[in-house]
């Protein structure tokens, strides 16, 4: 028997579930930060084999004294979760993401987290807005899902609102600079029998008062620029090469898959033939 199920809607969740929903800024705290560093890492660490990324030095080697938004696709639930230990464990820094409904996950609050409320462009300007405010502290790096809904793995064409577009120019605007940098997720399975978080950071696209991009023509660009490095990971998978990424974690082989590895590498004696 077949069970119709809806795993993605157009309709974002705050205009589906046609609930107010009052503006919650960010609330963190050193403890607090520490408690959602600990116990991000330990979900992943329980989940995955590995944690593998490339193209951190697209933010290293640039100018990190002016604010790094970072923009990627979302097709899953861990999502956010990655973005909260690539910004604390690779960039160190303090994660500042948007988040539908937070009224549901109120503690993710304590971790970065702000809300924002689709149901009507009054509300979510509010949420735009405080984007645009939180980057002046360079502590502080924006993790944007800029599809502004949750789409399939893998989904194209990759297709923005215009809610990063909108942000980045007000923050050129405040701040004279920024950085944007785009980011691949994925998540496979290799040879383990668990899978893998797949990160790559494409290009920093550098954005400065001199620019002169209309909101659609840099939506566009963004657009552009986060396909390309998708596709580009998409094709290394597909090709088994991962040998350029870095390591924030891997798990030790399980006791069954050491005496695999252990068996593989006996040399049998040649049957003879009788």
């Amino acid at each position: 028997m077949t069970v119709d199920e809806q795993l993605y809607s157009d309709i974002p969740p705050t205009k589906l579930r046609n609930k107010e929903e009052k503006f919650k800024p960010a609330k963190t705290s050193k403890f607090w930060l520490w408690v959602a560093s600990m116990f991000f890492f330990n979900m992943l660490q329980n989940r995955f084999y590995a944690f593998r990324y490339k193209g951190a030095e697209n933010y290293f080697d640039g100018d990190t004294n002016i604010p790094t938004i970072l923009f990627a696709p979302h097709s899953n639930w861990w999502d956010g979760i990655v973005f909260y230990n690539i910004t604390h464990r690779i960039f160190h820094k303090e994660i500042r993401l948007m988040v539908e409904e937070l009224n549901r996950f109120p503690l993710l609050r304590r971790g970065g987290a702000y809300s924002v409320n689709k149901k009507s462009p009054q509300s979510a300007m509010k949420a735009l807005q405080y984007s645009v405010d939180v980057m002046s502290d360079l502590r502080n790096m924006l993790c944007i899902f800029p599809q502004g809904i949750i789409r399939p793995p893998h989904y194209r064409p990759i297709e923005f609102q215009t809610g990063l577009a909108y942000i980045a120019q007000n923050a050129v605007k405040r701040y004279g600079k920024i950085n944007l940098i785009p980011v691949a997720f994925d998540y496979c399975f290799f040879r383990d029998n668990r899978p893998e978080v797949i990160i790559e950071f494409g290009k920093r696209i550098e954005l400065s008062k001199d620019e002169k991009l209309d909101r659609k023509q840099l939506t566009h660009r963004l657009e552009q620029a986060l396909q390309e490095v998708c596709d580009n990971q998409e094709y290394e998978i597909s090709h088994g090469d991962i040998s350029k990424y870095n390591i924030l974690f891997k798990q030790h082989l399980k006791w069954y898959r050491r005496i695999e590895q252990r068996l593989k590498s006996i040399d049998l004696p040649p049957v003879s033939s009788v």
